[in-house]
């Protein structure tokens, strides 16, 4: 069942919290009361960002995956939540809201933020929410000037690559979250096949020696509040991280024309797997750096693992031929 998207409103009081994120507190963001924010990094030329249409960045998405454009046809990059998404299971309704807002805001392309979930028990009712920000600072690279000289659809097009980016994450969380059959997109059938594979005996080798590196960098950052099963929960967890990251980057690369190799990857959201895992706070930041690096290493050795697996379990695959006509 996919009802039509309408905005939703204030929070219930018979809302229970789930660990997540509030968005207020993140970046200092202000209510979401329009499309587009009118702060801009230094040096950035001053820009009207309502020059860009929905339509034409959801045409774009369309081209590259019907799933994607399924998701986000019924909402509007006005930073309010719609719904996308209701199922029934099990007596309870599930929904999913999402938002999008695209505004200038330091040097990070986008970021998806999940706020706390709301359980209304009198309803038998669960809501989860997704929050996307799209950031289009670059939108004054050489690169991208050069193939579009025309400003509205180079922000258009950059607009949709960041969205692509961030809806992959979503549409992950969506699969992993709803009942069993409701959430299962070929993005997010796609990713679980990555998923299996980085953690088949097969890669065993190459897995641990990443998990290991986690776990050094999750000690270097721990607090002396931090006991061993709460480390290793972040381990497993901002292991999954740099495996959806290596997906959704990837399949947004391959998808706009513009690739990128697992040393890419894993040089960019390694470091940002150190920082997640703590920083520095018991070691000396030159022992964290070095680390880090080893980190880095181990990635590309995992990330070229499942390539190569995936590659074989593809040649595995029984050729299907057309059969003949029998006239």
């Amino acid at each position: 069942m996919k009802p039509n998207a309408w905005k939703v409103g204030q929070k219930s009081d018979s809302q229970r919290d789930n660990p997540g994120l509030n968005v207020q507190d993140y970046y200092g963001i202000v209510p979401a009361s329009s499309s587009v924010s009118c702060s801009f990094p230094p040096g950035v030329p001053y820009l009207d960002l309502s020059i860009f249409r929905e339509s034409g960045v959801k045409s774009l998405i369309k081209k590259r995956s019907k799933d994607m454009y399924r998701l986000l046809q019924d909402v509007r990059f006005d930073g309010k939540y719609y719904r996308v998404k209701c199922v029934k299971s099990a007596g309870w309704v599930c929904c999913w809201d999402l938002a999008v807002r695209v505004e200038f805001f330091g040097k990070m392309q986008g970021v998806t933020i999940y706020p706390k979930r709301k359980v209304l028990k009198a309803e038998k009712r669960i809501v989860y929410k997704s929050l996307i920000l799209v950031n289009p600072y670059e939108l004054w690279e050489e690169e991208l000037v050069s193939k579009f000289w025309n400003i509205q659809e180079r922000l258009e097009y950059l607009i949709a690559r960041i969205l692509f980016h961030e809806c992959i994450h979503v549409m992950i969380a969506l699969g992993k979250i709803l009942p069993a059959g409701f959430g299962e997109t070929d993005i997010f059938l796609e990713f679980r096949k990555v998923l299996e594979t980085a953690n088949s005996e097969k890669l065993g080798v190459e897995r641990r020696e990443v998990q290991f590196r986690l776990w050094n960098l999750a000690v270097f950052g721990s607090s002396d509040e931090d006991n061993g099963e709460e480390l290793f929960m972040r381990v497993l967890e901002i292991y999954e991280f740099l495996l959806n990251e290596k997906y959704s980057t990837q399949k947004t690369g391959k998808a706009f024309g513009c690739p990128l190799g697992n040393k890419k990857v894993a040089r960019k959201y390694s470091w940002m797997a150190a920082v997640k895992a703590g920083g520095s706070r018991q070691v000396e930041k030159n022992v964290w750096e070095t680390e880090s690096r080893r980190l880095r290493r181990a990635l590309i050795t995992l990330f070229d693992a499942i390539d190569r697996e995936s590659r074989s379990e593809r040649k595995k695959l029984p050729e299907i031929k057309p059969q003949k006509n029998k006239d």
